[in-house]
């Protein structure tokens, strides 16, 4: 037997990389707090806050961690080994925070984007203008090939921005495909999950059966969805790391663009040209952003909530590039 099969099951948790104290546990938690809020916003993506927040690169890293070796290591039987082996502290922490966002936050975020729509869009128009800013700041060179693949990524955002939500079906195999689609939109900055669910038709659907998750039926959507997260983020991961290491720059100039153009989605004054029912609610089908009638008190609420929100991920960058 080999050394770290003599491992311990305490041994080897502390072994995988990871926060190396309750404080920065703690800290990783709540960027994935955040994370988790981003996600259940359609037009607000969990990659962006990974991206400001400066725990992107590792989190790609360590989904990656979750590959062939250590699949090896589970059917020798190694199970410490192959716990050593991901990285399991980082995911822990900050999948932590992520669910404590979605189960709790869910609800809330439902609520202020029926009731107080603008307020709330204006705050998360402060957020992503300010994180185009951070992101765009990471391209080290703008001139000819990065310029180009800035084009394209806006390109994509506003082809995908501008899709027309839709009527799908509600078999799991296609709630399968959707976890997989969901997923790497999630991860990618600049692309809300949430929001390609929406064009998907399944937002109402799946947001539905996590307000009463453990029916049978919903408990089984959940998990092929879940599975489907799975594939796609093992998968995916591994695609955007190659990017990311080969071709970084590039990569930069593109996510860059994805933000870009999916900045006019977030716009808080809206005129809903179409609209239609979609499991018993009105859905905007066709909408176009417009100019506020009046400067009243409102829109000078709103005004300041996007002000906040553009300083408050100025300082959250600025806070993380001094713990790097």
């Amino acid at each position: 037997m080999t050394q770290k099969a003599d491992m311990t099951w305490k041994d080897a948790f502390f072994a995988s990389p990871g926060p190396n104290s309750m404080k920065r546990a703690a800290a990783l938690s709540l960027r994935g707090l955040c994370m988790g809020a981003a996600d259940v916003i359609p037009g607000v993506s969990g990659g962006t806050i990974a991206l400001i927040t400066g725990i992107y690169a590792e989190l790609i890293q360590a989904i990656r961690s979750i590959d062939a070796a250590m699949l090896k290591k589970l059917l020798n039987g190694d199970f410490q080994g192959a716990l050593a082996h991901i990285h399991v502290r980082f995911l822990v922490a900050l999948f932590i925070g992520i669910g404590i966002a979605i189960v709790s936050l869910a609800r809330l975020m439902n609520y202020l984007l029926h009731h107080q729509p603008v307020f709330t869009w204006s705050l998360f128009f402060g957020l992503i203008a300010a994180s185009i800013l951070v992101v765009g700041r990471q391209v080290k060179q703008w001139r000819g090939s990065a310029g180009i693949s800035f084009i394209a990524g806006t390109a994509v955002a506003l082809i995908i921005v501008n899709l027309i939500p839709v009527a799908t079906p509600e078999q799991l195999w296609f709630i399968f495909l959707c976890g997989i689609i969901a997923i790497c939109a999630m991860i990618l900055p600049g692309i809300s999950g949430a929001f390609i669910l929406l064009i998907l038709g399944k937002y109402e659907f799946i947001t539905a059966t996590l307000k009463n998750p453990f029916l049978p039926q919903n408990l089984a959507i959940i998990a092929v969805f879940g599975i489907g997260c799975m594939v796609g983020l093992l998968g995916f991961s591994r695609v955007l790391n190659y990017f990311l290491k080969k071709f970084y720059n590039l990569t930069m100039a593109f996510l860059t663009g994805l933000m870009s153009g999916s900045i006019i989605k977030i716009w808080p004054w809206k005129e809903v040209l179409e609209s239609r029912i979609i499991r018993g609610k009105a859905h905007a089908i066709v909408e176009r952003n417009i100019l506020p009638d009046v400067i009243d008190g409102d829109v000078v609420l709103a005004g300041v909530l996007a002000i906040i929100g553009f300083i408050a991920v100025l300082i959250i960058e600025s806070l993380s590039r001094k713990r790097e």
